[in-house]
C-alpha cells in the first residue's frame, strides 16, 4: 500500500490512540469542526482479505489542489488565527484568479481548533481523511505540537505558523514560518547588552509559547543567573498585580513580558499602574493591533523584536522585503480595511511556501518535503533559507526592533546588532 493510500488509516489509528491516552487540553499563547470522510478507512482495511491490499487508483497531478489549515480562530488565540484565516482566503482568491497552480484550482479547507490542543489533533485527523496535499497551522505552539506527531505519522508536509523551536526540532515533515523563540531571545539580549543591562525579570504566559523561555535566556546568554524571577500567568488572566509586584521587587535591570494579547496588554497596564520605572521589553507575540487597543497609553515606549511587516511604512526601499511587504499590505487593506498583523504575515509565508513547492514539484508529499528543506523565499517574516537541519530558515536578521510611539508601532531609534 502506498504512503498516500495508507495515510487516512494511519491518522485514524493514531488519533484513536491519542484519545485513549487522554490527550489533554492545554493552553497556549504564542500565538482559535468539521468532520470529513473519503479515502481508505479502518473498516475498509479490516474487510480486505488477508494478504491482500486495498487497491485504489494512484494519485495523479490532475484536479484541484487541496490545502488544509488548522487555525486558532476562536478562543485565546483568536487574535492570531483570525488574521491568518483572512490572509489565506485573500491569497487563494488571488491565486485562483490568476489560474491557480499550473492551471489547477486551489481549494482551501480551513478548520478552527478553538485554541485547543485536542481539537487541533481532531481537525487535522479529519483533514487528512480528506486527502489534502499539505497542512498549514496551527496559529500557536500548543496546538502545533499536538498536530506534529500526526503529520509525522501520516508523512504529510505541515507548515506551522507558530514560534517555539520544539515544533520543528528533529522533525522530518514539519516546518514553520514564525521566527524561532531562541532567535527572539538572542535579539533581546543584544538590546540588553547595548543598554548595559545584565539581569532581567520575566513574566510569561503559562502555555507552550512561554514554556522554557527562561532556560533559553540562560542558554543563549551563557549566564545561569540572568533571570532573577520568573512569573507565570494564564492566557486568559485579567489580574496581573501579584506578578508585576514580584517583578518590581526582584530589582532586575530590565523586565520582559512574554505573551500575546489580550493578556500581554493587560499585564502591561498593570506594570504601568504600579509605577514601575524599570525598562520594559516584550516578545514578538504582541505584533498585533489588538495589543495597542487593549494596552492603550501603557504601551508607550516598550521595545520588542519583530518582523518587518509591522513597520512596513518605515522600511528602506533597498531592503529585499520592502516591495513584497508593501504589496501585501496594500492588498490586505483593500480587502479588509485594516493593516495586517505580523500573524497575517506568518500565514502569507506558509501559503506562499506551500504554493511555491507544489508549483515546482507537484503534490507528491515526499517531493514537497524535500523541496521545502531547501526552499528560499523573500517573505513577510524574513528571508527564508531552509535547510534539512533548519526547518525554520530564519536568523536574527529577520527581526528589527520596534517600539510604540504615539499609539502606533514604529521602528525603534536604536537597532543593536543590525
Amino acid at each position: 500500500m502506498t504512503t498516500l493510500l495508507r495515510r487516512p488509516l494511519v491518522v485514524l489509528l493514531l488519533a484513536l490512540a491519542l484519545v485513549a491516552a487522554g490527550c489533554a487540553e492545554a493552553e497556549d499563547g504564542g500565538d482559535a469542526a468539521a468532520g470529513g470522510g473519503g479515502g481508505e478507512t479502518a473498516s475498509d482495511a479490516a474487510s480486505a482479505p488477508a494478504g491482500d491490499t486495498v487497491s485504489e487508483a494512484p494519485a495523479t497531478e490532475e484536479g484541484p489542489i487541496r490545502i488544509g489549515a488548522v487555525l486558532d480562530i476562536t478562543g485565546p488565540g483568536a487574535n492570531l488565527g483570525g488574521p491568518e484565516r483572512d490572509t489565506l482566503e485573500l491569497l487563494v482568491e488571488q491565486l485562483n484568479a490568476e489560474g491557480g497552480i499550473d492551471g489547477r484550482e486551489v481549494e482551501l479547507d480551513i478548520r478552527d481548533n478553538q485554541s485547543r490542543e485536542d481539537e487541533a489533533a481532531t481537525q487535522l485527523t479529519s483533514l487528512l481523511q480528506e486527502d489534502v496535499d499539505i497542512i498549514l497551522g496551527a496559529s500557536r505552539t500548543g496546538p502545533s505540537l499536538a498536530m506534529r506527531p500526526i503529520a509525522e505519522q501520516a508523512e504529510i508536509p505541515m507548515i506551522s505558523l507558530s514560534a517555539n523551536l520544539s515544533i520543528i526540532e528533529g522533525s522530518e515533515w514539519v516546518f514553520k514560518t514564525a521566527q524561532n523563540d531562541s532567535v527572539v531571545v538572542q535579539r533581546l539580549l543584544e538590546w540588553m547588552e547595548a543598554q548595559g543591562h545584565e539581569t532581567l525579570g520575566l513574566a510569561r504566559d503559562a502555555s507552550a509559547f512561554g514554556e522554557g523561555v527562561a532556560d533559553i535566556f540562560r542558554e543563549v546568554s551563557g549566564n545561569p543567573d540572568i533571570v532573577l524571577v520568573e512569573e507565570r500567568f494564564a492566557t486568559d488572566a485579567t489580574d496581573f498585580t501579584a506578578q508585576m509586584i514580584n517583578l518590581r521587587d526582584a530589582g532586575a535591570d530590565v523586565n520582559v513580558i512574554w505573551g500575546i494579547p489580550p493578556a500581554a496588554a493587560t499585564a502591561t497596564q498593570a506594570y504601568r499602574q504600579l509605577g514601575i520605572e524599570t525598562p520594559l521589553l516584550h516578545s514578538h507575540g504582541i505584533g498585533n493591533p489588538a495589543f495597542l487597543e487593549v494596552a492603550g497609553d501603557a504601551a508607550e515606549g516598550i521595545v520588542f523584536p519583530i518582523g518587518r511587516l509591522l513597520v512596513a511604512d518605515e522600511l528602506d526601499p533597498a531592503d529585499p522585503q520592502t516591495e513584497v511587504i508593501q504589496e501585501f499590505v496594500t492588498a490586505y487593506e483593500e480587502r479588509y480595511g485594516a493593516r495586517p498583523s505580523t500573524f497575517a504575515g506568518h500565514a502569507w509565508d506558509g501559503f506562499t511556501l506551500a504554493v511555491q513547492a507544489i508549483d515546482e514539484v507537484g503534490t507528491d508529499p515526499a517531493a514537497i518535503r524535500d523541496y521545502l528543506e531547501t526552499a528560499e523565499l523573500v517573505g513577510m517574516s524574513g528571508v527564508f533559507r531552509m535547510t534539512p537541519e533548519d526547518h525554520s530558515g530564519l536568523g536574527p536578521d529577520a527581526l528589527v526592533f520596534a517600539t510604540v510611539r504615539d499609539g502606533q508601532f514604529a521602528l525603534a531609534d536604536e537597532q543593536p546588532g543590525s
